[in-house]
């Protein structure tokens, strides 16, 4: 075989080089394109003085409702998009951070816009009744983060959890709401993984998408009062997890709840350059983004060293999706995204007495599952 040219052995050289370099502009994800049509979707509520006005997509239309916003609030008609009537409320009041124990608490996150597999959880394991109303009485229901993204029901979910929260008020019971990373994500305009049918909404309403959740909208400013942080007597909920660097977070939620409410709409760009804001949205380190409880940067004895500085039993934790809820670390970490984002499956977690179990769509109660070492999704 003659000698390959100096070229031909320059780019047989280079070519998987620039190969590998390119991967990951390659793979990189980009903003999708929006839909073509919207059927359905809403309603949008935004706050103009003391009205109120609604907006809906309905067959790749706008409707336009507007009404008075009384000092209990104003109820919003079905009409299409969320299948419910809408009791908004006057604007919220910053969510406590710090609660006592309570007997029963069920948990879920990382919707991720699959609303009617939520709904089927929730209505098999008793949470919700047939007409989607609170069924919990008493007890308490926890969503740690991720409503947000890819599916194609994210109105839907959020009002369902908006109303739920006064029903469950009004029985004695209570419904809390944590913040993910997606929430922020989008607050901040970073729109990689929005469902194109959102695009399209924001389109028609001539808005961005993250200013269809501005603090001039119902759900917007409701989501600029929800904490990073909720402890419930010896347990901690929160979207990602708390890492060794951010325990002085933990040990001030108040504080660092605060902190993530303020900064919530500002661009990406000024919150990460921040020194006071940057260890909020750090994408290893923060409370929205830890993963090291399952991908091997923290051993058992350091996640007890963790719970001891905070004085817990155990965290409950989003965001590293696992096929079941899970136990790591003997108990002390329980993960709770069941992967419900792929629109296939998902379960609940019940903490009753102090007792773990896993609620399945069948409405049947196991154990949990045994979580496996190494780095999940």
């Amino acid at each position: 075989m003659p000698p390959m040219p100096n070229y031909a052995r320059t780019v047989s050289i280079l070519l998987p080089l620039v190969l590998l370099l390119a991967a990951p502009l390659a793979s990189a994800r980009d903003v999708a394109a929006p839909a073509e049509h919207v059927d359905s979707d809403g309603p949008y509520v935004f706050r103009e003085g003391a009205q109120l006005k609604a907006q809906w997509i309905c067959q790749d239309q706008v409707e336009t409702h507007t009404m008075h916003a009384g000092s209990k609030g104003a109820e919003v008609a079905a009409h299409c998009g969320y299948p419910h009537a809408v009791h908004v409320l006057p604007p919220n009041a910053p969510s406590v951070s710090v609660l006592p124990a309570v007997p029963r608490i069920v948990a879920v996150s990382d919707i991720h816009g699959q609303y009617e597999l939520l709904v089927r959880l929730l209505r098999a394991n008793r949470v919700i009744d047939a007409q989607d109303r609170w069924a919990l009485g008493t007890d308490t229901l926890v969503i740690a983060g991720d409503v947000f993204d890819r599916g194609p029901q994210v109105t839907e979910a959020f009002w369902l959890l908006y109303g739920l929260q006064q029903q469950a008020a009004a029985a004695g019971g209570a419904v809390h709401f944590v913040l993910g990373n997606h929430e922020t994500m989008v607050l901040y305009d970073d729109l990689r993984y929005v469902n194109p049918k959102y695009l399209r909404s924001a389109q028609l309403l001539g808005r961005s998408y993250p200013q269809l959740y501005g603090a001039d909208s119902v759900i917007g400013q409701w989501l600029r009062t929800r904490p990073v942080l909720l402890q419930i007597g010896d347990t901690l909920f929160l979207h990602g997890g708390i890492s060794p660097d951010a325990v002085q977070m933990a040990l001030d939620p108040a504080r660092t709840n605060a902190a993530y409410q303020a900064s919530l709409g500002i661009p990406k760009a000024e919150v990460k350059a921040d020194p006071a804001t940057a260890p909020l949205y750090d994408g290893k380190t923060s409370p929205i983004w830890y993963r090291g409880y399952f991908d091997g940067r923290l051993d058992t004895p350091g996640v007890q060293a963790v719970l001891d500085r905070l004085q817990l039993k155990r965290i409950v934790v989003g965001h590293t999706s696992m096929p079941h809820v899970s136990s790591f670390h003997d108990d002390r970490v329980i993960a709770i995204d069941s992967s419900i984002k792929n629109g296939e499956n998902g379960e609940l977690l019940f903490i009753e007495d102090g007792k773990l179990s896993r609620g399945l769509l069948d409405g049947s109660r196991v154990p949990l599952a045994k979580g496996e070492p190494g780095l999940q999704d």
